[in-house]
């Protein structure tokens, strides 16, 4: 094993017992999404009165919002075992079966990115969420037998950046889809707040609000530069201050406006290289060299949230406030002029 890899485990392992530590055990924990708690808190409430396994839930946003969290939430509320797995890890019907013919009753399966599973394990899904049961197929060709299997009753969690990608089929079996907003800053501040009691870190209000309005509305990306400032204040031996802060996001390429490397990498492209767009997104990843999934999924929800870039039907296209942002004058585009 290279010396890279062997420093690369350790600190996954740390990152997430880092995450772990902080994510909130209940409901009344949780910072924001206030809609969507209430949401929640009727339909556990709810389905503890009638003693049944709570309804099936679609929980739909950008990463790093708190799906992950809701999720287990909803198991430690209703005081039922979580079951965790993910949708790549799920490429075959037989994947599924063996998952869902493990499960106890009342059990909360929980799938993150949802939307990746393999067809044939999703056409298995529609009958296991409405009937709890599955069709198992024995034998090949004619001599093929279909045997139904019972399931005990569950609930399904499912988690996806990209529900327009779920077949509808899939997506009306769910009794609850949440969708999940970006956060505001004074909402990250006590995400923030709570994060540096529970590491015991002694920061000041002007410290936590320059994280805040740098973390692009992420609970995620707040936490991991919060323990981004703590190690630059222990390793230079000084308070963790607004100082502190910005010389700690500076040296990690975070801007005024919470864009990282690649935030800025993207609209320079789009500015530098397409003169302001529009250009394709399978064309913006090759001029980055970055996957065109992640471009959508991660980078395009904040730079569009901020006013920075537009999509249109011919391709992105950089704002005004994307040119000035870089320094450049900016330029009339057709955006623009709509």
């Amino acid at each position: 094993m290279s010396d890279d890899l062997m420093r690369a485990e350790p600190e996954s392992a740390a990152e997430l017992a880092f995450e772990g530590a902080l994510r909130p055990q209940s409901l009344a924990e949780f910072v924001g999404q206030q809609k969507v708690r209430r949401q929640l808190q009727l339909l556990l409430e709810a389905a503890g009165l009638q003693n049944r396994t709570p309804d099936h839930i679609l929980l739909a946003g950008p990463p790093g919002l708190g799906k992950t969290t809701l999720a287990m939430i909803v198991a430690h509320e209703g005081q039922r075992p979580l079951r965790m797995t993910s949708g790549p890890a799920i490429q075959h019907a037989g994947d599924l079966a063996a998952v869902l013919s493990s499960l106890v009753p009342g059990e909360v399966l929980f799938i993150d990115e949802i939307h990746r599973m393999a067809r044939s394990a999703e056409e298995m899904l529609y009958l296991a969420m409405e009937d709890f049961r599955v069709d198992i197929m024995v034998g090949k060709g004619a001599g093929a037998t279909s045997i139904p299997l019972e399931l005990a009753p569950f609930t399904l969690v499912g988690a996806t950046t990209r529900s327009g990608l779920l077949p509808n089929p899939l997506r009306d079996r769910f009794g609850f889809t949440a969708h999940l907003e970006f956060y505001e800053p004074d909402e990250l501040h006590q995400v923030l707040d709570r994060a540096a009691r529970l590491l015991s870190l002694a920061i000041d209000e002007d410290a936590l609000a320059e994280i805040a309005r740098r973390s692009r509305g992420t609970p995620r990306i707040a936490n991991r530069l919060l323990r981004r400032v703590r190690d630059f204040a222990l390793v230079r031996g000084g308070d963790a201050d607004r100082a502190a802060v910005r010389a700690a996001l500076e040296l990690y390429d975070v801007d005024e406006q919470g864009l990282d490397r690649l935030d800025r990498a993207v609209l320079q492209a789009i500015v530098e290289r397409f003169d302001g767009g529009p250009v394709g997104l399978s064309t913006l990843a090759v001029s980055v060299g970055e996957e065109a999934e992640t471009i959508e999924a991660v980078v395009e929800p904040f730079l569009v949230r901020t006013g920075l870039l537009s999509r249109t039907p011919r391709g992105r296209v950089a704002t005004a406030r994307a040119w000035a942002h870089l320094g450049h004058a900016p330029r009339v585009t057709e955006v623009d002029d709509l």
